[in-house]
């Protein structure tokens, strides 16, 4: 590296005969894994910081992984409770380099633009706020009283405060997420977008309507007792390799599992237990007894096809249906109407091999799982496509009993919580009555923008702020080139972060980087340890207490940073004192408790080893839905969804913004989580 220069050293490109081809793998995990986690965090923290590390990752008396919401066991567990990801996310937190001054004073702007994203997360850990001055080439140094002051001055000079945008990521805990839509909102808008919005928005949407809740309805336990798991639109051995231990379990306790997935995935075909002796030694778990190679977006067909089939044969539960449900007889006739060409032209899967899985699902106990990602949220048609997974569902009755149920798979480690706190754009009435009771304030009412509408908001209205708790937007959002453009236009960019990231490097007229701690960062608020929690796709609360030094001495995290923000834009209230919350995370909780349904008692259960379960009315089949029953939906096959999307492969993803008519169609469905 030439640190002299601000053109980046580039590695030679390899051309012809140094291409490497290799057989597709046909295992996930084991040995090499282990390797490769311990290579990592060696190499960036050091064999004392990052065995530490890993020692407290997904411990109860440590701190939560920041790669993914996979749940921990209930029971004991693991001394080694982490994947190869989560080592990877640690390693990159915990590294023990830290830039500050010096760097950002050798290194222009352009100059770091230049470089790969890999090469600044490589960089080390930010050491101390920085400001970006309008016209200027570098980063300088910011006290943090300045930097406040900054901040609460622009935001106050806006015309209104809809010209603030508010993003979070999913990586943010419940203590900061819920001081965070508590000070958008007082300072007037409802403007909180955040990472759902290009996730799992669908899911939400289709559960909500379909069961009254839009998180998933298992637990790793119901796992345990599955008799056929379908795995659709994700791929566990890249994103959450955790999972591969509770689908071996499964596997072993005898259930089938069957991928849906245009590509074969190592992950889903067999699994070496990298905490075993025969999986180090590379003996392997079958996972998959069925793979089922769709359509791009051919999901849909497919399980319309399963619908199908349960129906013909007779092999549904009349009585859950007659009890529970409403729609269902809609839904039949318009499945009856769907002709089997139809469905195996959409689907790309023969009647037969359809109709094998039926077969799997209608036997036993019809304890039936269906997992997915965003192979399935990120289509034009995904509400439509998980409305017709819950359907299936509820003709054999597959929700609220052991070993069944709907299992959306969140991938950012908090970003169910984040939306139970509050980090939403378009929570309901009833959340805004409760902040208004509790803080008395007039919450506004009025629906936010969401990523999408922020992105072309801040293209078409220069002079916008925006403000993100962690991510990273420019790179995460749908097209990023389009999106630079929009965050060059703000009069202000302001990234709560704890890495070097692009969106740092598309700034606003003036930009600001504060530094605030890891999860894996002791965190001490005059001179107390304080701890946050943590929401997983399960619906799981469990509390997350950094136990390492912090890489620098002027961070500070999250919850006093925004709390530092709130103060300078809008001070203290009656009923909300900023430094008093947060000085002691006990009194967030509080307020938590007083807003939320579900978070009684919540200081006590926070501390329980292993945390708790929030209510899930679907789990116990209680529905809160419109009609009080679960409730089927009927949307027509579309071909022309599907050959859009085939021809769309290699051109934009799916969710690009040249389809956010449609993004936002699908997010004005979405309810409370």
């Amino acid at each position: 590296m030439n640190r002299d220069s601000d053109q980046p050293d580039r590695p030679p490109v390899e051309h012809g005969d140094n291409r490497k081809v290799t057989k597709p793998k046909t295992w996930a995990t084991g040995r090499p894994a282990v390797v490769s986690s311990m290579k990592h965090i060696l190499k960036a923290a050091g064999p004392v910081r990052g065995n530490l590390a890993l020692a407290k990752l997904n411990q109860s008396t440590g701190f939560d992984c920041p790669s993914c919401a996979w749940p921990d066991p209930d029971d004991e567990r693991s001394a080694f409770e982490f994947c190869e990801n989560g080592a990877k996310a640690v390693a990159s937190e915990v590294m023990s380099r830290t830039i500050g001054r010096e760097f950002f004073s050798e290194f222009s702007v352009r100059a770091l633009a230049a470089r790969s994203d890999y090469w600044h997360d490589q960089q080390g850990r930010l050491a101390e706020p920085m400001v970006l001055r309008e016209g200027a080439e570098h980063y300088e140094p910011i006290g943090w009283e300045e930097a406040f002051r900054m901040i609460g001055e622009v935001l106050k000079a806006l015309p209104s405060p809809d010209d603030g945008i508010f993003y979070t990521s999913g990586r943010a805990s419940n203590e900061a997420a819920f001081l965070y839509q508590l000070f958008v909102r007082h300072f007037g808008t409802n403007n909180l977008p955040d990472c759902s919005n290009m996730c799992h928005e669908s899911s939400g949407a289709a559960l909500n309507a379909a069961i009254g809740i839009g998180k998933g309805t298992v637990t790793l336990e119901d796992f345990y007792e599955a008799d056929v798991i379908i795995c659709a639109g994700q791929n566990p051995g890249t994103n959450h390799p955790r999972m591969l231990a509770a689908l071996e379990t499964a596997v072993k306790n005898g259930a089938e599992i069957v991928a849906v997935n245009p590509l074969k995935e190592a992950g889903l075909l067999a699994f070496a237990h990298p905490q075993k002796i025969s999986g180090m030694l590379g003996k392997t778990t079958p996972l998959a007894s069925q793979y089922l190679q769709v359509r791009i977006n051919g999901d849909m067909a497919l399980f319309r096809g399963v619908a199908k089939s349960l129906l013909e044969k007779g092999a549904v539960d009349e009585d859950f249906i007659a009890e529970h449900t409403s729609g269902l007889d809609e839904y039949r006739s318009l499945v009856e109407a769907t002709e089997w060409k139809d469905i195996e032209e959409m689907s790309g899967i023969g009647r037969s091999e359809i109709e094998r899985l039926a077969a799997k699902v209608a036997a036993g106990k019809r304890k039936l799982i269906t997992c997915w990602a965003m192979g399935l949220t990120q289509h034009h048609n995904a509400v439509d496509t998980i409305s017709e997974v819950s359907n299936v569902h509820l003709l054999v009755g597959a929700v609220g009993r052991p070993g069944a149920g709907l299992c959306p798979v969140r991938g950012h480690s908090n970003v169910q919580g984040d939306r139970t706190m509050g980090i939403f754009e378009k929570m309901p009435p009833a959340f805004h009555d409760r902040l208004d009771e509790v803080f008395q304030f007039q919450s506004p009412r009025e629906h936010g923008y969401d990523v999408v509408q922020s992105i072309l908001a801040m293209h078409r209205e220069p002079g916008k702020v925006l403000l993100a708790l962690g991510g990273n937007f420019a790179q995460a959002t749908p097209d990023t080139d389009f999106t630079g453009e929009a965050l060059r236009r703000c009069a202000l960019t302001v990234h709560i972060s704890t890495k070097l990231n692009r969106s740092h490097l598309v700034p606003g007229r003036e930009a600001l980087i504060l530094p605030c701690l890891g999860r894996s960062e002791y965190d001490l608020q005059d001179g107390f340890p304080q701890f946050v929690t943590c929401e997983n796709s399960m619906g799981i609360v469990q509390k997350s207490e950094g136990r390492l030094e912090p890489a620098s001495e002027n961070l500070k995290s999250e919850v006093a940073i925004i709390a530092g923000i709130a103060e300078a834009t809008i001070g203290n209230s009656a009923t909300v004192d900023w430094n008093v919350l947060s000085s002691d995370y006990d009194r967030i909780r509080e307020l938590i408790e007083k807003t939320i349904p579900g978070f009684e008692d919540f200081n006590a259960r926070a501390r329980m080893e292993g945390g708790f379960y929030l209510p899930n009315g679907a789990k116990k089949r209680e529905w809160k839905t419109s009609t009080g029953k679960a409730r089927s939906a009927c949307h027509p096959l579309d071909m022309s969804r599907v050959v859009t999307q085939l021809s769309a492969v290699g051109a934009r993803l799916a969710c690009g913004l040249a389809h956010a008519p449609n993004v936002s169609a699908a997010n004005n469905t979405s309810a409370y989580l």
